[in-house]
This record gives structure tokens, sequence and C-alpha cells, in this order.
């Protein structure tokens, strides 16, 4: 296989992914948007986090709500668990690397507000004990996962959105986890971008 076809190969897998999750995971990707409608309406807040390529989309998250999406709109509380380097070593150093999230979490969230939390395998200890904390704290959960879903799937109540990835691939849930993440920005938007218009 050449180069060229290699990437063409990657490309029809991804286009592949994405058309067996768009049946199952449209709803719930919907689902996930209005929770999070509902918090920042009342003036709630989001948190992200994840790992590697996932605290990227967190980061990508907290930027686009904070900031804008494809439209002007007014900005959106949103914070990324993963940004503020002095935070997380310290965390690391003093509590151990499971607690980098569900420290933050216990700082700064509040009853109400949403906690997303991505991980393509669903097995991050760091993430489930975020998870773990935000129930504690009385925050709903929004988890980006794939595969089985992991230790961390069982963790959700009742109250909470899975968006699983029926993929097995990290680089292909990552790739989902993207769309999804521009899915939710788009969905907030509409709302609130039709909210805010004059009448």
């Amino acid at each position: 296989m050449t180069d060229v076809e290699r990437v063409r190969a990657l490309f029809r897998a991804s286009i592949a992914t994405k058309e067996g999750a768009a049946a199952p995971l449209a709803p719930v990707v919907a689902r996930a948007a209005a929770v999070m409608l509902s918090a920042l309406r009342a003036g709630a807040k989001v948190l992200a986090c994840g790992n590697g390529g996932s605290a990227g989309d967190a980061q990508h998250l907290a930027s686009e709500l904070v900031n804008r999406f494809e439209r002007e709109r007014r900005a959106l509380a949103a914070l990324a668990l993963t940004t503020d380097p002095s935070v997380v070593t310290s965390i690391g150093n003093d509590r151990g690397y499971d607690a980098v999230f569900s420290r933050q979490v216990e700082a700064l969230g509040r009853p109400g507000d949403v906690l997303v939390a991505i991980t393509t395998s669903g097995r991050s200890p760091n993430v489930c004990a975020a998870i773990e904390a935000a129930h504690r704290g009385g925050l709903r959960v929004v988890l980006l996962d794939g595969r089985d879903g992991g230790p961390a799937a069982g963790l959700l109540g009742a109250d909470d959105v899975e968006i699983r990835v029926p993929a097995e691939s990290t680089a292909r849930i990552q790739e989902v986890h993207l769309l999804v993440v521009h899915c939710l920005c788009d969905l907030i938007d509409n709302h609130l971008i039709d909210e805010e218009e004059p009448k």
C-alpha cells in the first residue's frame, strides 16, 4: 500500500466510523446539549477534563463556549481542568495523578454545574475520580467514551448522559469525540442565539 492509498484508507475508516455512530449517538448528543444548555441558562458552568488528546478536546470545548463557536452570542461559563500547570502538578505531586481533576471539581464545582468527562477507553482513573467528585458535589455528568465504556460508564447515574462511540480504535473514537464537541456547541449556540435575537 502506498502512502496515498493509506491516507485514503484512513479517511474511509473515519467516515465509516462516523456514519456508524450517527444514528445511535444523535439522540444522546441532543440530550447532553440540553443538559448543558439548562445549566448555562441557570448561570451554572461547564467543567471539562480528559487526558492526552481528550485533554485537547476538553480545552477545545471550553474555548468554544467561552468565546464563540460559529456565530456570535454571549460568553458562556466553561473551564477545562487541564490548563493550569501549577494546579495540576501540585495536586499530582501532593495527592497523586488520579486526583488532578477530582480535586479541581471539589474546589470549583457547584450544584447545578456540568462535568464533561472525556476518555476514549473509560478506564482513566483520574476521570473516574472526577465523575465521583462531581456526584458528591451535585454536578451532572456528560461522559464521552468509547469501546465498552469501561469503569467510567458504570459510575453514571440516571441524570447523567453517556455518549459512547461504537468503535475500538482510539484514533477513530477521538475523531468522533471532536465531532460531538462541535455538535454540542452548535446545538447550544442555536438555542441561545434564537433566545437572544430581538423579537
